[in-house]
């Protein structure tokens, strides 16, 4: 903690090496697992579309994203309580908390 000149107390180790995004204790001790595929496994079952893909990163599930109709991801860590997904495509390295509803 430190103090800037107007007397705010400006907790510094709250935000990540980027500088922008708030630090996420769910990044700690993770060890990323691999994606288990290239679908959304219950898209496909029932024969529906999805905008894009997250993986989980505790179990490597893949499913669709939020701004797809059914949101699969998102009943994967209602189910499962695995707290982080990453974007399934190929860039920058994209990252969603769940408990914190935040990328990170």
């Amino acid at each position: 903690m430190s103090s800037d000149r107007s007397g705010f107390t400006l907790d510094v180790q709250a935000h990540s090496l980027n500088g922008s995004t708030p630090h996420c204790e769910h990044l700690d001790a993770l060890l990323p697992a691999p994606p288990l595929g290239t679908i959304c496994r219950d898209c496909r079952t029932t024969g529906e579309d999805w905008v894009s893909l997250l993986t989980c990163l505790t179990c490597g599930w893949v499913a669709c994203s939020n701004d797809s109709p059914h949101r699969h991801a998102r009943a994967h860590y209602e189910e499962t309580d695995h707290p982080l997904a990453r974007a399934l495509r190929a860039g920058p390295a994209w990252r969603w908390c769940y408990v914190h509803q935040r990328a990170v």
